[in-house]
């Protein structure tokens, strides 16, 4: 049986400027300038505060009379200048909703395309489908300069689009004109393509190469062709049988190999690169001063903002207005609520960006204290087992809020610019009873690696007898997992000649 009742609750719910400062937290600094610019761009009542000339007060103080005789209700024509600008109204403006965090700022998508289309320019095709579909590939080409598309799924494209119906063997042939592109391996449709693009170039290219260098060419090509999966698996011996070798040429046919470029387009850079190189900038200065450690924030972590005067000035001068008069009219009353919600939002986003000052300089500060010893010498031996929980007690903030901080995050010191997750880590106990932060270990596990004999390199478990050798008792799992994490591959693919 229906029936109606009441139930009391309790919910912990994020207000939209809530969710707006924790994403302003987690901005690294190159993020934060674009987020600054765009409001600086949205609000009119927000400025950057600009340090003034030895000579500046007094023709600032000549401007603001001009602008205090001037017509205080002149405010409502700029208003209305603004709405007419902006598709936006100045209630939509002046809203809480959510804002979305810029993402991942790249270069302009289509640079890689029209340095593409401007040497296809140059190209003579038999039919102006040819052309179009040449377009249609190097429209699909990936950052790397790969084409992951299928011929069919090309021609299913140019039917949707273009309404052209084509046989994708004629795909085929106009992907063997655009492959023949520069850089050399583009439009490859894997690695084994993009490398024998390369090396074909290179030999029909070949006029002004001695014959040593000619000869190497050739057989790393043979190698490609034909033996790609021996090659990849680093079965060497096996290749010198098939290849009826010796380890000599094998050798020098593999280092023609090794000077090919697996991601053509990412040689291109900023000139015609699918994305643009991020410079990392450090949020952080730590220094070692006269025996003491120095923390401060980069200058550029700390934008300089205000609130224009003269838009207080307005608003003010309408209050005053209306409560001499009691009212205001319709025009004026919008012109007010304009100025009003762009005040507010305003002193939030001022008071937002130095609540993010604070919160990265005391997680900062708890790091350097925590990992004193780091800071002063640069030993990565030295950096103690540490998490997110560590930093989040001291600084009486939530695991959360600490770990957004040190999201995206730099700090240079006396020894190099580190990302702040690099100081966390777990521990472990060495042989000695000592607690050491597993940084130290796959440090130790780096080292022992490099430092094998490369014709016979060391699989996990000679690895695990190595660190326990060196007073790190670990697991054989562990140790697969800590050569995974350092991006080094198996014995068998560390193997060389």
């Amino acid at each position: 049986m229906l029936g109606q009742s009441l139930k009391q609750s309790q919910l912990q719910k994020l207000s939209p400027r809530q969710i707006q400062l924790m994403q302003l937290m987690q901005l690294p600094l190159y993020e934060l300038e674009q987020r600054v610019k765009e409001e600086l761009e949205r609000n009119p009542t927000l400025e950057e505060a600009i340090p003034e000339p030895a000579d500046g007060p007094a023709d600032r103080d000549e401007q603001e009379s001009e602008r205090s005789e001037s017509d205080p209700f002149e405010m409502e024509e700029l208003f209305q200048q603004y709405i007419d600008d902006d598709p936006t109204n100045y209630q939509q403006n002046g809203n809480d909703d959510a804002y979305d965090a810029p993402g991942s700022y790249t270069a302009d998508e289509n640079t890689f395309f029209e340095y593409l289309e401007g040497q296809l320019a140059n190209l003579e095709f038999d039919t102006p489908l040819d052309r179009t579909i040449a377009l249609q590939i190097i429209g699909n080409l990936d950052d790397d300069g790969y084409l992951q598309r299928l011929p069919s799924a090309i021609a299913d494209d140019l039917l949707i689009n273009y309404d052209i119906e084509v046989d994708t063997r004629r795909i085929k042939e106009v992907l063997r004109v655009v492959q023949s592109l520069e850089p050399p391996g583009l439009a490859a449709r894997n690695l084994r393509e993009c490398l024998l693009l390369q090396l074909n170039a290179k030999i029909d290219n070949g006029d002004d190469l001695d014959d040593h260098t000619f000869a190497d060419l050739v057989l790393a090509q043979t190698v490609i062709r034909d033996h790609f999966d021996l090659f990849s698996k680093k079965h060497y011996d096996k290749l010198r049988d098939k290849l009826e070798v010796d380890e000599d040429e094998l050798r020098d046919a593999l280092a023609e190999i090794l000077k090919l470029n697996p991601k053509p387009a990412s040689g291109l850079g900023g000139r015609a690169g699918g994305r643009a190189a991020r410079v990392v900038v450090p949020d952080f200065l730590v220094t070692v001063v006269d025996g003491e450690l120095r923390l401060s924030l980069t200058a550029r972590n700390a934008p300089d903002l205000k609130i224009n005067d003269y838009y207080q000035q307005q608003l003010a001068e309408y209050r005053r207005k209306q409560k001499e008069s009691g009212k205001l009219t319709i025009a004026q009353k919008q012109a007010a609520g304009f100025i009003r919600q762009n005040i507010d939002s305003a002193s939030w986003f001022i008071e937002a960006i130095q609540q993010r000052q604070q919160t990265l300089y005391s997680v900062m500060h708890t790091i350097v204290r925590y990992q004193e010893q780091f800071f002063r010498t640069g030993d990565l031996k030295t950096l103690r087992p540490m998490i997110l929980k560590d930093i989040a007690g001291p600084t009486e903030l939530d695991i959360s809020t600490v770990s957004r901080v040190v999201n995206s995050k730099f700090v240079q010191t006396d020894f190099g610019t580190f990302s702040l997750r690099e100081f966390f880590s777990e521990g472990m106990t060495n042989e000695d009873g000592e607690e050491v932060s597993t940084t130290q270990v796959k440090k130790v596990l780096a080292e022992i690696i490099s430092a094998e004999d490369k014709r016979k390199p060391l699989n996990d478990s000679k690895l695990q007898r190595a660190l326990k050798d060196a007073g790190y008792d670990i697991a054989r799992r562990t140790v697969a997992k800590y050569r995974e994490q350092l991006g080094l591959p198996v014995a068998r693919l560390r193997k060389e000649l």
